[in-house]
């Protein structure tokens, strides 16, 4: 299957199609929180920054920068060819569980040692999450779990006919 054409890319902006494969994964300086049931559990300015071809950024925020617990184990795995073996957690806050809410690899694979003890939260399934202030919008479909902001263009994967891009 041919991929699509990417959207124009404007000022301030970067294409996913220019994202690398397999995945960079790099700490960034940037400001990410994320709020469930009108409470912070994660706040940050040291997420890592996960970016690969036709994919919205994932942050993976070091387990440190989330409030004490709001995680618990969620059951499920699933294998990303490039990290490894991914676990699954569930947000709970006040009463509240947000099931599958986000995902680690508790022993990634080499060249992402360092995502370690991180979480990635699924946009679409907490209450908020932002990027220096901007609010974020979730990448299409249920797996992925991308951080779409004004500054990335896609096409993005996730929908049904990006099944085999």
């Amino acid at each position: 299957m041919e991929h699509p054409k990417p959207d124009p890319v404007g000022p301030d902006q970067e294409s996913v199609w220019s994202y690398p494969r397999p995945p960079s994964a790099e700490v960034t300086s940037r400001h990410v929180v994320v709020e469930v049931g009108g409470r912070t559990i994660a706040d940050t300015r040291r997420a890592i920054r996960v970016c690969e071809t036709s994919h919205p950024p994932v942050y993976y925020v070091p387990r440190d920068d989330i409030a004490d617990g709001v995680l618990e184990r969620a059951p499920g795995t699933s294998l990303c060819e490039w990290k490894g073996a991914a676990a699954y957690w569930d947000v709970v806050v006040d009463g509240r569980r947000v099931p599958a809410a986000g995902w680690s690899y508790e022993r990634p694979a080499h060249g992402y040692e360092h995502l370690a003890g991180a979480v990635a939260l699924y946009p679409g399934r907490v209450d908020r999450a932002s990027v220096d202030g901007e609010a974020v919008r979730p990448q299409p479909g249920d797996f992925y779990g991308g951080w779409i902001t004004d500054e990335v263009v896609g096409p993005f994967k996730g929908g049904p006919a990006s099944l085999w891009w």
